[in-house]
């Protein structure tokens, strides 16, 4: 049996793959200017900005009430959670990715909801230098 750490990362990981797959560029734990980290913070081909909160089992869900905080930094929100996990728990209104280690499929679409010029810019600034910064982190030869 899978330990919590590693369904997340799988989630996480599955999640990732789907949305390269979709044409968009993920970056990880991205700190947003409210104190809040998204999961998996991703940028389209246009700038459209995604976000997703992964969430690996019940507990996880039910002491992390601070994922409405991250809508307003991006056009589509979803929720990744493992194949097992409990659906009914999530909002009825939120999208919902079910993903593990290899890949995911979108069971609910998102809602777009199109980012104000100024806040748009802000959080690609936020996503591209948190990226750069990521990338620095991990030497290259």
């Amino acid at each position: 049996m899978e330990t919590r750490p590693e369904v997340t990362e799988a989630v996480t990981r599955g999640t990732a793959r789907l949305l390269v797959d979709m044409g968009y560029a993920p970056i990880f734990e991205l700190s947003l200017p409210n104190g809040r980290r998204a999961d998996i913070a991703a940028v389209s081909k246009k700038g459209e900005i995604l976000m997703v909160e992964v969430k690996s089992c019940r507990a996880d869900f039910e002491v992390d009430k601070k994922w409405p905080e991250y809508r307003e930094y991006c056009d589509l929100f979803y929720f990744a959670v493992p194949e097992d996990f409990p659906v009914e728990l999530l909002p009825e209104d939120e999208a919902l990715i079910i993903a593990d280690g290899f890949g995911g499929a979108i069971v609910r679409p998102s809602e777009k909801i199109t980012l104000a010029g100024a806040r748009r810019k802000q959080t690609l600034i936020r996503i591209a230098r948190s990226a750069a910064f990521k990338g620095l982190a991990t030497p290259r030869v």
